[in-house]
C-alpha cells in the first residue's frame, strides 16, 4: 500500500465513524439560574436517554438537545454523579438511534479514536487522533479522582465536554470531559464501572458511595511487609478527618493502609473503588502497617454526601 492508499484508508475509516456516530451526538444548550452554557451529549441505549458530563448540566435548569438532522428536543436530568463527572438525561421526544457502548478497557495506546461534539458552539464538529495514554487520573470539582481516564491528542475545546469519543468501529468508548492543554484531551472511559454508574443513575438518580475519612499517598512497603501482604506498595495515611469512620476506628496519621476486607490497597483510587454503595454501614476490616506490625481495625463506612 502506497502513501495515497494509506491516507485513503485512514480517511475512509474516519468517514465511517462519522456517518455512524455523528447523527446520535447532540449539541446541548443549558439554561440555569446562573446563566447559559453549552456542551455535548450522546444517545445511549434506553428510553430516549442521553449521556453527558455532570458539569455540563450542573444546576439543572432547561436543557435542549439539537441533532445534526435539524431536530431539537427538550431534555431533563435523570441523574448526575459529580464524582465521576457523568450525567444521564431523558429527552421529551424521539431521538436518533442509540450508540453502541464499547469498552475502554480494550483500548491500546496508539489506537485511532474520533471525538465528536459541539466545541465553541460549532455543532457537529469532528476531530481525530490517537489514544496517547491510558490509566490517567483526573481530579474532579467534587474533590474525587476519576481513574482509568483516556488521554487523546484529538483536539478538544470548550463545548466538547459530554461529547463522544468513539473507536473505529463506531462504539462509544469515552465521554470527553476536559482539555488539559494543547494537543491533550481527556475522556471518562466507558467501561464496566461506567455502565454500572449509568444504570444506577437511571434507576436511582444518584450514585451512593461510602466514605472512610482518610487521605494519603502511595508508598513502597518494606520487603518483609510486601511479602506478607502480597503487594510492593501501600497507602500512607496523611490525614484522618476528625470524627470520621476511620478516626472512630482508631486509624492514625502515619499508618500504611495495605488491605480493606482482604483486598490489597495501593492508592487512593483503590480505596475509592472499594467504597461503593453496599459498603455503607457494613463492618469493614481495614489492615494497616503500624510500628513494625500489621494491625486490623473494624470501620463502619458512612455515606459520602457530595455537592450536587
Amino acid at each position: 500500500m502506497d502513501d495515497s492508499e494509506a491516507l485513503d484508508a485512514y480517511s475512509a475509516s474516519i468517514v465511517r465513524v462519522v456517518d455512524a456516530v455523528l447523527p446520535s451526538v447532540a449539541a446541548l444548550s443549558v439554561r440555569t439560574p446562573r446563566g447559559a452554557g453549552a456542551g455535548s451529549a450522546s444517545v445511549i441505549p434506553g428510553e430516549r436517554l442521553l449521556l453527558t458530563s455532570a458539569h455540563v448540566v450542573e444546576g439543572g435548569g432547561e436543557v435542549r438537545a439539537a441533532f445534526s438532522d435539524g431536530s431539537e428536543v427538550a431534555a431533563r436530568v435523570v441523574g448526575r454523579d459529580p464524582l465521576s463527572d457523568l450525567a444521564v438525561l431523558r429527552a421529551d421526544d424521539v431521538v436518533p438511534p442509540a450508540l453502541t457502548l464499547g469498552d475502554a478497557a480494550t483500548l491500546r495506546v496508539g489506537q485511532l479514536v474520533v471525538a465528536l461534539g459541539n466545541p465553541r458552539g460549532l455543532a457537529g464538529s469532528v476531530t481525530a487522533g490517537i489514544v496517547s495514554a491510558l490509566g490517567r487520573s483526573l481530579p474532579t470539582g467534587a474533590g474525587r479522582i476519576i481513574d482509568e481516564v483516556v488521554q487523546t491528542d484529538a483536539a478538544l475545546n470548550p463545548g466538547n465536554s459530554g461529547g463522544a469519543l468513539a473507536d473505529t468501529a463506531g462504539r462509544l468508548v469515552g465521554v470527553n470531559t476536559a482539555v488539559a492543554g494543547i494537543g491533550l484531551g481527556l475522556a471518562v472511559p466507558v467501561n464496566a464501572t461506567t455502565r454500572a454508574i449509568i444504570d444506577t443513575l437511571v434507576r436511582d438518580g444518584r450514585v451512593r458511595r461510602a466514605w472512610l475519612g482518610i487521605a494519603g499517598t502511595q508508598v513502597v512497603l518494606p520487603e518483609p511487609v510486601a511479602e506478607r501482604v502480597g503487594s510492593k506498595t501501600g497507602m500512607r495515611v496523611a490525614e484522618v478527618i476528625a470524627r470520621s469512620p476511620a478516626d472512630l476506628a482508631g486509624i492514625r496519621r502515619g499508618d500504611i493502609l495495605v488491605a480493606i476486607d482482604g483486598a490489597t490497597v495501593v492508592t487512593t483510587t483503590a480505596v475509592q473503588r472499594l467504597m461503593v454503595g453496599d459498603a455503607i454501614g457494613r463492618r469493614t476490616e481495614v489492615t494497616v502497617w503500624r510500628n513494625g506490625a500489621l494491625v486490623d481495625a473494624v470501620v463502619l463506612p458512612e455515606e459520602l454526601v457530595s455537592a450536587s
